[in-house]
């Protein structure tokens, strides 16, 4: 049985969405992974272009709740903001936490140039973590 990620942030509309984008592509189907936020809102469209320009697609993802996974078996949560981190419900104590932020590109202002230069930043900052030391870590233990 793969081990199962959740990937937590606040909204689940940016960092978390990419973070599952990538690592689903990174694992290539080793690992059962999904993202959620503690506050939910909606995919931001930067998000989903970003990832398109590198050949991931993930348009059709939702915006999901932490609540909806609170009583799963997880194997590893990754929180990606501070806020989320602060946030996280309790899980099982089998469950790993591990955290790592990321700077919220939703927050940049300025043209649609500027906030996608922002989150292709962001979007190459959580592949660089997660083929580099996230996938490292979890395959260590």
């Amino acid at each position: 049985m793969s081990e199962k990620i959740l990937i937590l942030c606040t909204g689940n509309s940016a960092r978390s969405q990419m973070a599952e984008g990538l690592l689903k592509y990174i694992g290539q189907s080793k690992y059962e992974i999904f993202s959620a936020g503690t506050r939910p809102s909606v995919v931001r469209p930067e998000a989903i272009k970003v990832l398109r320009e590198i050949g991931i697609d993930i348009s059709n993802n939702q915006s999901k709740s932490v609540d909806e996974f609170v009583n799963e078996e997880i194997d590893y949560v990754l929180t990606v903001c501070d806020n989320a981190q602060e946030n996280c419900p309790y899980f099982p104590t089998k469950t790993r936490l591990i955290h790592h932020s990321f700077a919220d590109p939703a927050e940049v202002e300025g043209g649609e140039e500027t906030r996608l230069a922002a989150f292709r930043r962001v979007r190459d900052e959580i592949k660089e973590y997660l083929k580099n030391d996230f996938v490292k870590t979890i395959n260590a233990e």
